[in-house]
């Protein structure tokens, strides 16, 4: 009873906290002159600070995104890097302007915490890694290990729901930072680690000896990872929602960084609507922005295909495939309305 007292409190306060915080967001922007993303605390193809605090990752990409449809520079964006337990304070707080740190999308976040989500730039679900000298091939043979997993995330509760539905026991080592719980791993302190798949295949580079590890076949949940928002700010909600949207549609219109002045110039109808080149356009000004904020995203960030292929393709040391993330017209979920 305590227990759901405090919730209640607690969800109280988030939602006053959450409408305090959010008029006007695009505005409060506008005059800071820099956007501020939630990012994680080192996720490499996500979000991963190099030696010299350089940021990179699809998640990095996003915010710049944002920072070229606002200000036509996608250098004015700034990075919060935060633990899965800080996260959510941060946003409601304030302290930043939007999260972009592979978060999941559940009903609870979208409610109860005061969120919005919209697009998802990532679809993924929860693994596990093992090392190859326990020669174990199923998650199902898990039985009785220790698993490493941070605190705070929905891969904790999946955690638990996907052993106790397979009457499976489990030690859970608990870590508030990732880092923690990868070198915990490395170390020996714990037989598995589980996260989304995704952060596995990132998280096995940073292990002393990747070849010695591997990511069971088992996905034990869907995991739609994407941006939020504090709720009671439809324009920012909706600038933030079709910077994503713009990205894809150029991937689908065949507009990339490197064309997008040629296709501006010379393309059909819609492609010069999405650009701002169409004469009477006013979709960038219905935004709050400019008519040319999406040829800012493609200019300075690339196309969706591009994002991908740049921090988390078969060119980079993570290797993924498009998968799930291809364009709905090649087999994938990435699916955006139409521009008009």
């Amino acid at each position: 009873m305590k227990k759901t007292i405090l919730s209640a409190a607690i969800g109280a306060a988030v939602l006053g906290a959450a409408s305090a915080a959010s008029a006007a967001t695009l505005a409060d922007v506008k005059a800071k002159g820099v956007v501020t993303c939630g990012v994680s605390q080192g996720i490499p193809g996500f979000s991963n600070p190099n030696d010299k605090g350089d940021w990179s990752g699809i998640d990095v990409d996003y915010c710049r995104g944002i920072a070229a449809a606002v200000f036509g520079d996608p250098t004015k964006a700034k990075f919060v890097a935060l633990s899965s337990k800080d996260r959510f304070p941060a946003l409601q707080s304030g302290e930043v302007d939007v999260l972009t740190r592979n978060t999941t999308w559940t009903i609870s976040r979208d409610t109860s915490l005061g969120f919005n989500f919209r697009t998802v730039n990532y679809y993924d679900g929860q693994g596990f890694m093992v090392k190859k000298s326990l020669n174990v091939k199923s998650a199902l043979e898990l039985s009785g290990a220790a698993v490493c997993v941070q605190q705070g995330t929905t891969t904790e509760l999946n955690l638990a729901d996907y052993f106790k539905a397979n009457n499976l026991q489990y030690n859970p080592v608990v870590f508030e930072k990732e880092a923690d719980a990868t070198s915990a791993y490395d170390a020996g302190r714990c037989d598995v680690y589980t996260t989304d798949q995704s952060g596995l295949y990132a998280i096995r580079l940073k292990m002393k000896n990747p070849d010695e590890n591997m990511v069971l076949p088992e996905v034990i949940s869907k995991e739609p990872l994407g941006p939020a928002v504090r709720q009671g700010d439809d324009q920012w909600f909706d600038v933030v929602s079709w910077v994503h949207y713009a990205m894809v549609n150029a991937e689908e219109l065949g507009i990339t960084s490197k064309n997008v002045d040629e296709m501006k110039a010379s393309g059909g109808p819609d492609i010069k609507r999405m650009l701002g080149s169409e004469e009477g356009t006013k979709i960038g000004t219905d935004l709050g922005l400019t008519n040319d904020w999406a040829y800012n995203i493609i200019k300075n960030v690339g196309n969706y295909g591009e994002v991908f292929a740049r921090n988390l393709g078969p060119e980079t040391p993570i290797k993924i495939e498009r998968g799930l993330n291809a364009l709905w017209n090649k087999g994938g979920l990435q699916y955006a309305p139409p521009i008009r």
